[in-house]
């Protein structure tokens, strides 16, 4: 009788071990599940967010480089009008003019090469371009302004 009391207790004890890990290996699946489903989504997000910032990149470089050309352009016609106000100054006066207008006319062409041969070479590498094109047109800007009040004294 205690036999078979043990054998009905061990079988009821494997018998309840087998059912608990039946239900612990489907939990575990479910939560795998779970996880798998969360890191799907996870990267759906990622993946909409790289878009966006792309797109926002995008959008600041045309922007950028639409405004940068604007300002060679501005430029180009400030020489043209400069040009032809210099004609009629006595000839030291214009040889000074004109050999400054040479050196401001390379910088502005050279602007205008930089910004022609901008490449996509990161986000580290574009915020350093714009910063340092901006400094350089500023200073472009300065120079022609200097050099066209100093001619209307």
């Amino acid at each position: 009788m205690k036999k078979s009391i043990l054998i009905l207790g061990s079988t009821l004890f494997m018998t309840a071990a087998l059912f608990a890990s039946c239900q612990s290996s489907a939990k575990k699946v479910e939560n795998a599940k779970e996880k798998v489903q969360e890191a799907k989504e996870d990267l759906t997000d990622s993946k909409t967010n790289l878009y966006d910032a792309k797109q926002d990149s995008v959008s600041d470089y045309q922007q950028f480089k639409k405004e940068a050309e604007e300002k060679i352009t501005a430029h180009e016609k400030t020489i043209t009008e400069f040009k032809a106000r210099i004609a009629k100054e006595k000839k030291e006066v214009k040889e000074d003019y004109e050999k400054k207008l040479a050196l401001l006319e390379n910088k502005n062409s050279d602007l205008k090469k930089k910004l022609a041969d901008l490449k996509d070479d990161g986000q580290n590498k574009w915020q350093s371009f714009k910063v340092e094109f901006n400094r350089d047109m500023d200073k472009l800007g300065k120079a022609f302004k200097d050099l066209t009040v100093k001619n209307t004294h």
